[in-house]
Order: C-alpha cells, then structure tokens, then sequence
C-alpha cells in the first residue's frame, strides 16, 4: 500500500471520541506520585487492550506499583521487527486550589482536555493505545509486533518501572517510541540530571560574639552565588542549549543567637550528552574551589540522585522513518527538538542501545502545572500519526555495528532519578 493511500485510510479511521474518552478514562483514575498507585488505571488498560483481544502481563515489584506489558504477538517466533511504546501511568500530584477544572475530571472545553495527566502523559498514552484500534479496525496486516510497556514510577525515577523490567530482562525491541508531550515534535536528546546535598562547616560561637565562630550560614551563601544559574564551561548542545544548577533548599542553624555550625544546600544540576557522573561532581567542586573552599575540610558534597543524559544521532535511520509518518499524516515536517529533563528513553538509549524518539500530543510548558490540558487536535494527530508508524516499521539499521549492552549484564544506571 503507498503512504497516501494509507495515510488516507487511517485518517477516515480515526474516532475522536474515542481518544478523547480514553483519555478522560485515565485522568479520572487518580495515580499521583508520591505516593504512587497505578493498579486502577493498569486495570483499566488491561480491558482496554483485552478489548482487543491481547493479554497484558503485569510485572509489580512493589503493591499497587504495576507495568503493563502487552504484545501485538510473539515478535521470536514472527521473525517481525518489535517496536516498544513506553509511557508512565503516573502522574505528580494535583495540589489543591488553584485549579479551575477538577484536575480529575476530565473536562473538554473549548477544545482542550483538561486534567492532571492529560499532557503528561496519560493522553500520549490513550493516542497510542487508540492507534493500535485504528489498525485492528482497518484489518491491516502490521508488519512489526507492537509492544506496550505502560510503567510506574516515571515521575520519581522509574526504579519500580522501567528500570525494573531492565531488571529483569524483559526490554528489547530494534526500536522505542516515548509519548511524552513534545508538541508533536521529535525529541533526539535529554539533558540529565545530579541533585546533590552540599553540607558546609562552621564553628559555633554566641550569637553575641559572632566573630568568634566561623558561620557554615555565610560559607554555604557564596557557594549559592557561584552555583546558581552560572555557566559552566560547556559546549552548548544544538537542541539542548547549556547546562544549568539551581540551588533548591536551604536549612541551617540553630538559633538566631549561635553562630551557625551547620548549612546544607540541594542542588539539582543539569547535564549535556557525554557528561558523567565524576564530570558533574567535578565542575561542583572546581566552582566551588574557586572561592578557597576544599571537599572534606570546608563542606562535604554528596550525590543523592544521577540521572544520565541521552540522545539518538540525528541521521538514524529510525528518525527519518519516523519523521516520514508525520509528514504523509499531517503534511508537514514535525521538526526536531530537545528535552531539558530525562524521561525513560535513556534506558532503552544508554541500556540497551535501542534507537529511541520522544514524541508526543501536549505542550511541555503546561505538564505539572494547574489546569494541564492537552489539545484535542494534538490527540488526534498523534493517533494517525502512531498509527502509520504501526503499520509502516520494518526495522531499522544501526549506524555502528557495536553491540547494545545487555539489560541482564549492565546494571542499570539512575534507577533512582527523577525527572
């Protein structure tokens, strides 16, 4: 079949009423993290996909904190080329007030879908769900298995989600799509992630007689004003700019009559490709060395969380491939972009060496905040869209012939990150 006439008979498949009641489906199944609970909405998905006759596994390593898996077929036995849809079933916590539409309500108003998830990334989810119904509606032959890994614990780190079925050895795929909100746009590159605890000494003395002691309080402030939001000596990555650090938290002292003994600082430090954990440690310390300040005698510096960077190189053919489905879909290039923080694309990129695209309906600037919504012409689009790449993957080439390390050999790096 040629790709207009495919695309064509996508487009008359596409029900919007049904994207859009999926969609309202999750967000009403609450699935907030902390404290996390994704089993109402697994359950929910699992008779979705049920519906159409495939049975979900469900790997759940902690109670209530369930990942569905669902395969189209057995891609060994096929010989099919196997592409993985990854997406979180949890979301970050509603907070209350402020809200104009209940965050778990699931209005529809003036085109948009409101509701916590809905961008992030429970529609993402019902557009790739919904594309799969397109398919089976049409009775197209598809010529790759299809395989869903619908995960806990993204918002927190994934190390009760996909770092877990790394684990376990239950990943591998010749190619991963991540609906995560990106506008419709294809994201090749992340930035990682390092919070670390700076805790600074001082020596206590009357609050009388300040200068007697030596306050850890005016050490921890100039080392605030060399990490926050200075540059560090970096390359600028083409789509993901410059690194950043911002100094979250502050607590010390133990009285405004004692000179302080002790400061701690939180900082979360954001990473380029190619930078390391000991590469983030390192520009800290340098920075921090800058002002006559030494690890071990003046602070101590402690890693809580590392979360690596990744990217897939911009000629793979995977993202022309996928590129090209957004074109006989919608008409237009869909344009390339990077993300600022992580998603659970890097452990397929970093892990296993799997050519991976973040692409997805919602705007990332409404994700996490009040009132997020997603527009319904975005869920529409990414149900053709996904639809066509379901019916058009027949695997990818690498560009280099080294072999992806193994999920049951490589241990798996920032299982505890945070995006």
């Amino acid at each position: 079949m040629t790709h207009p006439a495919l695309a064509n008979r996508i487009r008359s498949a596409v029900d919007v009423d049904a994207v859009v009641a999926l969609t309202q489906d999750l967000v009403r199944l609450r699935s907030e993290n902390p404290p996390g609970g994704e089993t109402e909405v697994a359950k929910h998905l699992r008779g979705v996909f049920a519906g159409m006759g495939l049975t979900g596994r469900v790997v759940e390593p902690a109670p209530g904190r369930p990942s569905l898996l669902v395969a189209t077929g057995d891609g060994a036995r096929s010989g099919k080329p196997v592409l993985l849809v990854n997406g979180h079933l949890d979301t970050v916590p509603a907070a209350a007030g402020g809200w104009r539409h209940d965050p778990f309500g699931g209005r529809v108003q003036d085109g948009r879908l409101y509701g916590r998830g809905t961008a992030d990334m429970k529609g993402g989810i019902a557009a790739a769900v919904t594309a799969l119904q397109v398919c089976r509606s049409l009775e197209l032959e598809l010529p790759c298995e299809v395989v869903f890994h619908l995960v806990a614990d993204e918002e927190l780190g994934g190390a009760r989600g996909t770092a877990e079925l790394l684990r376990q050895g239950l990943v591998s795929a010749d190619a991963c799509l991540v609906p995560e909100p990106t506008g419709l746009r294809l994201c090749l590159a992340e930035r990682g992630l390092m919070f670390a605890k700076v805790a600074t000494h001082g020596i206590p003395a009357h609050g009388s007689e300040p200068a007697k002691g030596r306050s850890a309080i005016i050490t921890a402030a100039a080392i605030v004003q060399v990490l926050h939001d200075n540059v560090f000596p970096q390359t600028p990555h083409p789509l993901l700019g410059t690194t950043t650090c911002n100094v979250g938290m502050i607590r010390g002292g133990s009285g405004p009559n004692v000179v302080p003994e002790e400061c701690e600082l939180r900082i979360d430090r954001r990473i380029l490709p190619g930078e390391t954990q000991p590469d983030a440690e390192q520009g800290i310390i340098d920075r921090i060395a800058s002002l006559g300040l030494y690890r071990g005698t003046d602070y101590e510096l402690e890693v809580e969380t590392f979360c690596e960077p990744s990217e897939i190189d911009g000629a793979h053919p995977f993202v022309d491939f996928v590129a090209r489905s957004c074109r006989a879909m919608t008409g237009r290039d869909p344009g390339r972009t990077g993300l600022p923080f992580t998603t659970d694309a890097r452990f397929m990129r970093n892990q296993l060496g799997v050519p991976s695209i973040v692409f997805g309906p919602g705007d990332l600037g409404v994700a996490h905040t009040v009132d997020e919504y997603v527009d319904i012409d975005a869920l529409v689009t990414a149900v053709g869209v996904y639809a066509h790449v379901f019916a058009s993957f027949t695997g990818t080439e690498p560009l280099s012939s080294k072999p992806a390390r193994s999920s049951v050999d490589t241990e798996v790096e920032g299982a505890h990150s945070v995006s």
